[in-house]
């Protein structure tokens, strides 16, 4: 009998068992909103289902909103609903008469110290006249609660005690009286710095980042920007917001809670490869990388890195680092390199800079470098290199207001270096002509600029764009800049392309699995230019390559280690190269 009734209802009366729809939603009357904001006020659209009270719930939604743009005596009275002829859908007309505004007439304050009184005041007069808009009030009370908090009153506080809405008939408008009062709180000093976590890291290490002065006038907005500033250690966990708290001297206290990282890290796989064939020996390869980013709790850092690349190439590189030198904003930087390439050449580099802390996100340095270029002898003269020695000198600069190193969701890095060699040719001789420059002057340029942003909830766009160039009379294979592998173009082996001119970029979205921890998506380009060179039958090289992939940053207890699958232009998946090592952090 119910399967009769269901059947027969279902037939004659389909819109019970299929509810109508909203095929359109007209609004008039309006005058000061749009009705573009209106239906975004409304929250339904063309499609959505009917229920019983849809139209008060729509009248409810505007008035609500109106309200909040000091609009509160709206009229609705002409809207309706009606029904399409088949009853399946019904279209809506809303009238929105908004009525007039209620304007703030006056402003009564009352305050704890009287003596800040005028100033709150004179902060809030603008008020006096606007329409009664929650928004605009809001946003007036937060620039004084920020002002204030960023002066030395991190506990001031602002309320609305009562509002007083009325008419008056003397010029037919409506009003609204604000009663508010604030109380000042205790004018704030940071007279001691207070670190709790710091097992390894000496205090002064930490206090110098913050370049707070003892008894430092109280500010939010810079406290706040503390945890950057340590995050760029990169000794810690990720920083929170220091707290501040009087102690029983009535002395103000910053607490700095923190966690420290691992920071001397082991990074190395080594091979051995076995002789092809009984008139070779076999040989070690492999990488070695070591980092000591803290030495002694003192905030010296120190790094050794050796890579056999293959039978006859490897390179050595040993950095050290001492910061603030004599308690000065001054970085020293010192820096060893050997390249020996295949059977061609021997390269070793000797690098001094010193690096001026300007602000904490700028820095300027200035640097010196020796270089010598040794050709491998053999049994019958044959031209490779030649042998030579250089002294640069360059400068650079560095602006950095990332969040995290490690894993940015915000913020800008931008490093802009050019350096001046001269260059000096003394062999081989019988490789040096009439026509041979044994004076040579070169110039290099480089930039790298890489933006952060966060376009959802640990949902991370990454850009980073790189550019370097050479000039000079004639290059040699030794003065060339190198392209491809895991620190610039994915998906091509390590130093795969030579150029006097190359460039690349980084495109990676970034899906936060924790803080310092995110898979990514990736798409690399990379281009080189390498000048023809007649005299030694060089043809002109340029190319313009792609890579894509995927990846993860995982952090570990070694460090914060990358892995990357990479597809190089025109690669199928059985050619995809693995990128994997320790994301740099001397």
């Amino acid at each position: 009998m119910h399967l009769i009734k269901i059947i027969f209802l279902s037939i004659c009366f389909p819109f019970f068992l299929f509810p109508q729809v909203v095929d359109q939603i007209e609004i008039s009357g309006n005058t000061t909103f749009s009705d573009s904001d209106i239906l975004s006020w409304i929250q339904f659209g063309s499609g959505s289902a009917t229920f019983v009270g849809i139209l008060d719930t729509i009248k409810s939604r505007i008035a609500y909103n109106l309200n909040l743009q000091g609009y509160f005596h709206p009229n609705f009275n002409s809207s309706s609903i009606e029904f399409s002829p088949d009853s399946q859908s019904v279209s809506l007309f809303v009238s929105v008469i908004e009525g007039e505004p209620s304007y703030i007439k006056n402003i009564f304050l009352t305050a704890s110290d009287s003596a800040h009184l005028e100033q709150v005041v004179s902060s809030l007069k603008y008020l006096e006249g606007q329409v009664f808009n929650k928004f605009e009030i809001e946003r007036n009370i937060n620039d004084i609660l920020s002002e204030y908090e960023n002066n030395g009153y991190p506990f001031f506080i602002l309320i609305i005690s009562s509002v007083h809405f009325y008419y008056d008939s003397a010029d037919a408008n409506y009003y609204a009286d604000l009663h508010l009062k604030f109380d000042t709180g205790t004018e704030s000093r940071i007279d001691k710095v207070e670190i709790r976590g710091n097992e390894s890291t000496e205090d002064y290490v930490i206090i110098r980042e913050l370049r707070i002065d003892e008894g430092e006038i109280y500010s939010q907005e810079k406290v706040e920007e503390f945890p950057k500033r340590l995050n760029r250690l990169r000794f810690f966990e990720p920083v929170s917001t220091p707290q501040f708290y009087f102690n029983v001297e009535s002395k103000g206290v910053l607490l700095i809670n923190l966690k420290e990282r691992q920071t001397n890290n082991f990074d190395g796989i080594i091979g051995y490869l076995p002789p092809t064939n009984e008139n070779e020996s076999g040989y070690i390869t492999g990488l070695v990388n070591v980092s000591l980013r803290n030495l002694f709790g003192t905030g010296r850092a120190a790094a050794f890195r050796w890579r056999k690349i293959d039978r006859n190439s490897q390179e050595l590189e040993i950095k050290y680092l001492e910061p603030w030198l004599f308690n000065f904003p001054l970085n020293v930087n010192l820096a060893f390199f050997q390249r020996q390439q295949d059977t061609i050449y021997v390269q070793r580099t000797f690098t001094g800079g010193l690096e001026y802390l300007a602000t904490e996100d700028v820095s300027a340095g200035v640097f010196i470098t020796t270089e010598s270029t040794i050709p491998t002898l053999y049994a019958e003269p044959v031209f490779t290199v030649y042998n030579s020695s250089s002294l640069s000198t360059g400068v650079n600069l560095k602006v950095d207001t990332r969040d995290d190193p490690f894993a940015p969701t915000s913020g800008i890095y931008f490093l802009n270096s050019y350096k001046f060699s001269r260059k000096s040719i003394t062999g081989p001789e019988q490789f040096i002509t009439n026509l041979t420059e044994t004076e040579l002057d070169l110039q290099r340029y480089e930039v790298a600029f890489a933006v952060f942003y966060e376009i959802f909830l640990r949902q991370v766009l990454a850009l980073d764009l790189n550019g370097k160039e050479l000039r000079g009379p004639s290059f040699e294979e030794s003065d060339l800049f190198r392209l491809g592998g895991t620190n610039s173009l994915r998906g091509y082996r390590e130093d795969q392309f030579l150029g006097n001119r190359i460039f690349w970029t980084n495109l990676e979205y970034r899906f936060f699995l924790s803080r310092r921890t995110f898979a990514f998506l990736f798409f690399d380009t990379g281009y080189y230019l390498r000048n023809e060179d007649k005299e030694r039958s060089v043809q002109k090289m340029e190319e313009f390559k792609t890579g894509y992939g995927l990846g993860l940053n995982l952090e570990t207890a070694i460090g914060v280690l990358s892995v990357s699958f990479a597809l190089a232009q025109g690669d199928s998946f059985s050619d995809g190269k693995i990128h994997f090592g320790i994301v740099n952090e001397f």
